[in-house]
């Protein structure tokens, strides 16, 4: 029996594989169009959060006890 996988985006010229090119532009595109259609009022609601979040990050203690073994 044969297990081997058919791969449609074989290139016959080398020995790589044919990947779509990521479309950074239209992502981009995409986030500032999502943040257009958010509320004043999301929008205050996700800095305030973030606003909090860095308030907590810079006042955190990291306190690591060694490892007894």
């Amino acid at each position: 029996m044969s297990f081997q996988k058919k791969n449609t985006d074989f290139n016959p010229t080398g020995n790589k594989v044919n990947e779509p090119q990521a479309d950074y532009e239209k992502a981009e595109l995409d986030l500032l169009r999502d943040g257009i259609k958010r509320t004043y009022t999301q929008r205050f609601e996700t800095m305030m959060q973030l606003i909090k979040v860095g308030i907590m990050i810079k006042n955190a203690k990291i306190i690591h006890k060694p490892d007894l073994k």
